[in-house]
């Protein structure tokens, strides 16, 4: 016999942490959260550091890997999802990033009323506890703490240094008013632990007698019965379980698992889901479509003095630094990956920003984010904040243990190859700043050779990889690709939305931690409020 719950939530990332502590705050309501993942209470999800030791650990990730991107020398790319409480909050890079306000008010422009950057503010706020205070743009008391980095690191000041020295202006908070700028980033982090969805808003209310966790539970697909999501079915321990959903099912697994989970339940392009054997329940184009995420590459010289992080990470020095960290939770353990940010235009004659680049005081072997080099180093990483280039999802078959294709097409608009080389070019402006000139040794990638516009665009072909911003797969909208309304209500069935990053309708210019946070929280009272209402009609599809 199959447990009854008001609202069955599939995914305990960052959105499903935020729906069950929303929803279970009334005692009435009872709310089940299935996550596939297991605990997040682990030293290596503890430390802001630790994400090294879980970005290919399958205990904590998912270790998807893209299809063959052409646009990347035909390369599959690895491609880490978190698989545990929190989610990706609980393996990400820790920063918090929003966006800037036309980011949110070109959502509301596609026709999602209620999304523009004035209707969403309160709910960034509402969600945050900042420590340097409330004011106009920030709130304290929220569930999810945002800090700043307590270590200046000399290298970090000469890097700001050299920003200011090349007309980029000193910022003190790029989730105010104006997002252009270089700063020290804000984080996730509080006294030294990573504080992610889980620990801020699940932990503290894991006890609610009307809220039920279950982690190991995979859910195999969705049940709906005459164009209604009744509630789902997973696999928990070899045994298949059954969970009824009275009022709603919410999808908060994320952009590549809730189009899979979909797909798998025949909600999707009906003529591909028959060719795989799986039967259409709901013809629905646009699941799956539209995949958009961040393509970073990097610049990376040697240190020939100072400290970097490098040594600090490694031989006697790591144990001491474990051992800091333990007592204090200060160190580099400590530390989120990247330390300063840059929001700048890679052309003056541009009216806002539209690249990012990451500092940190450390390099990584052949440039990629996990494993660092041998000896003292530093690296600009640069990334397009608003990408052109569009990908997809797609279920394989009717096997839930089989992994979705994922093929985000990066690098395939011309506008994104440009991007590339632009962000290639700053990133080696900032490097060779004379503020540096005392630290900077030799660059290392992509090394003096690499000096031509095809010469970098290669470059970004055969090092480029992802930021883990996936998003836009169940896209919101009010066309007749989108899958949900801007009341996140999936078009032509009742009883369920999409709740997660899927759902942006256009990418952030941001990390997407801090925009998946709002949307859960502007969501909740977007489903209480249905909860209260009286049932109206709604359309079947869009014309």
């Amino acid at each position: 016999m199959a447990d009854s719950y008001d609202y069955v939530i599939v995914g305990a990332g960052s959105a499903g942490c935020v729906l069950a502590n929303r929803l279970s705050a009334d005692p009435a309501i009872r709310v089940l959260l299935l996550e596939a993942g297991g605990s997040d209470l682990h030293p290596y999800v503890r430390a802001p550091a630790g994400f090294i030791k879980t970005f290919q650990n399958p205990r904590f990730n998912w270790c998807y890997t893209t299809e063959p991107v052409a646009g990347a020398d035909s390369r599959p790319i690895y491609f880490p999802r978190g698989k545990l409480l929190g989610g990706s909050s609980s393996i990400n890079g820790s920063l918090y990033v929003r966006g800037q306000p036309r980011d949110f008010d070109t959502w509301a422009q596609l026709g999602n009323r209620g999304w523009s950057y004035d209707e969403v503010l309160p709910y960034f706020r509402r969600s945050e506890d900042r420590s340097s205070g409330a004011d106009a743009f920030h709130g304290i008391g929220g569930p999810q703490h945002v800090s700043d980095i307590d270590e200046r690191h000399p290298i970090c000041e000469a890097f700001i240094a050299g920003a200011e020295s090349l007309g980029i202006p000193r910022n003190p908070d790029y989730n105010g008013a104006e997002q252009e700028g270089v700063a020290y980033y804000q984080r996730t982090i509080r006294n030294g632990r990573r504080h992610s969805a889980a620990t801020g808003y699940l932990a503290p209310i894991r006890r609610r007698p009307n809220l039920h966790v279950v982690t190991g539970a995979h859910v195999l697909r969705l049940d709906v019965v005459e164009r209604r999501a009744v509630g789902v079915t997973y696999r928990r321990g070899g045994q298949a379980h059954r969970a009824v959903a009275d009022g709603e099912v919410i999808l908060a697994a994320g952009a590549i698992n809730s189009p899979h989970l979909l797909q798998l339940s025949g909600i999707g392009p009906a003529e591909r889901l028959a060719e795989i054997g799986i039967t259409p329940v709901h013809d629905l184009p646009g699941v799956g479509e539209g995949l958009q995420d961040h393509f970073a590459t990097r610049v990376a010289h040697r240190v020939v003095l100072g400290r970097t992080l490098n040594e600090r990470a490694r031989g006697p020095r790591l144990w001491w630094e474990v051992a800091r960290w333990l007592a204090t939770g200060q160190g580099v353990l400590s530390l989120s990956p990247a330390h300063v940010g840059a929001f700048i235009r890679s052309h003056p004659g541009l009216d806002a920003p539209d690249l990012q680049i990451v500092f940190t005081p450390a390099s990584y072997s052949e440039g990629v984010t996990g494993k660092l080099q041998p000896f003292p180093g530093m690296t600009c990483g640069v990334w397009q904040m608003r990408p052109h280039s569009r990908g997809w999802v797609r279920t394989r078959s009717a096997d839930p243990a089989l992994a979705p294709a994922i093929q985000p097409n990066y690098l395939a608009d011309e506008a994104d190859r440009r991007a590339a080389v632009d962000g290639l070019r700053w990133a080696r402006r900032l490097l060779d700043s004379a503020a540096l000139a005392p630290f900077r040794g030799a660059e290392t990638t992509p090394g003096p050779d690499a000096q031509t516009d095809d010469a970098l665009l290669a470059y970004a072909r055969a090092r480029g990889s992802t930021v883990y911003h996936a998003i836009s797969t169940c896209r919101m909208g009010i066309d007749r690709t989108a899958v949900v309304g801007p009341d996140l209500r999936v078009y032509g069935l009742d009883g369920l939305r999409v709740v997660d990053a899927s759902v942006m309708p256009a990418m952030v210019s941001a990390n997407t931690n801090a925009a998946t946070l709002m949307i859960a929280e502007k969501a909740s009272d977007l489903i209480l409020a249905a909860r209260r209402a009286p049932a109206v009609p709604r359309p079947a599809e869009l014309v």
